[in-house]
């Protein structure tokens, strides 16, 4: 193992501080068959936090994992210190995480005001405030409340599905490839939209395959291997390990 490699997150303090920790987690799909065999990761209070590795490494199963998407069998997940391991999408919204899938996260049918307004249907009190929120980061959205979301791009419908995940005010934000299927102009502004909402304070897990972008803005990153935390430690010392970019950043975007 790396130099640079930190400890596993197991070994962490699950201080308040750390707004989610997953301690050794094991989660799969199908019976008998795991995606993850042991992962570990925190997230302290407004971190942003990448993960990579190469396909099938179970980095989607991750974040599913947080999400209540995938049935975890040991291990825990905790939000600000409170165990959420298996709760439902709808409980954990509440509680305040929120999930943007890479495929199918818009209404197409629905305006961006209207999928705006899916995001806050807990609480719709709060929309005309995070609607003012969002479009302070998307400012192209605000423009076009009107425009139904099937007529936009793939970065533009990023953009309402990040912006309808923060509707809640989460305490963090789940990205599962915000870049992916984008022209390298749109994955470029889809990342600086990433570090705008991780600097306005949302604590941020992002899983991206454009590895090296990744690593480039992320405070901490985490690289998996067959569903487990191989190597973690700052964005840049992944960026310079060795044995980081000979196994896994020669054969992942550059």
């Amino acid at each position: 193992m790396s130099d640079t490699v930190t400890q596993p997150a197991a070994a962490a303090s699950a201080s308040a501080e750390n707004v989610v920790v997953l301690d050794n987690v094991v989660a799969g799909y199908l019976p008998g068959v795991n995606i993850l065999n042991g992962a570990n990761l925190t997230a302290a209070k407004g971190e942003l936090i990448g993960i990579i590795g190469p396909n099938g490494a179970g980095k989607s199963t991750m974040l599913k994992a947080i999400f209540g998407q995938v049935k975890v069998r040991s291990g825990s997940v905790l939000l600000n210190g409170e165990e959420i391991t298996g709760l439902r999408a709808n409980r954990l919204v509440g509680k305040g995480v929120g999930f943007v899938p890479q495929t199918n996260n818009v209404f197409p049918s629905l305006t961006i005001a209207e999928n705006l307004q899916m995001g806050a249907y807990q609480r719709p009190k709060v929309f005309n405030e995070r609607v003012e929120f969002v479009t302070s980061i998307f400012p192209d959205l605000g423009k076009r409340l009107q425009q139904r979301a099937g007529s936009l791009s793939g970065g533009e419908r990023q953009m309402v599905a990040m912006g309808r995940a923060l509707m809640m005010d989460p305490h963090v934000l789940l990205l599962d490839e915000p870049s992916a299927g984008l022209s390298p102009s749109r994955q470029d502004e889809a990342f600086l939209r990433v570090s705008e909402i991780n600097k306005a304070g949302v604590t941020t897990i992002m899983v991206e395959q454009n590895a090296r972008r990744c690593l480039q803005i992320c405070d901490r990153g985490y690289v998996l291997d067959q569903g487990r935390d191989a190597y973690t430690g700052t964005g840049r010392e992944l960026l310079n390990d060795p044995k980081v970019i000979g196994l896994y950043l020669g054969t992942l975007g550059a």
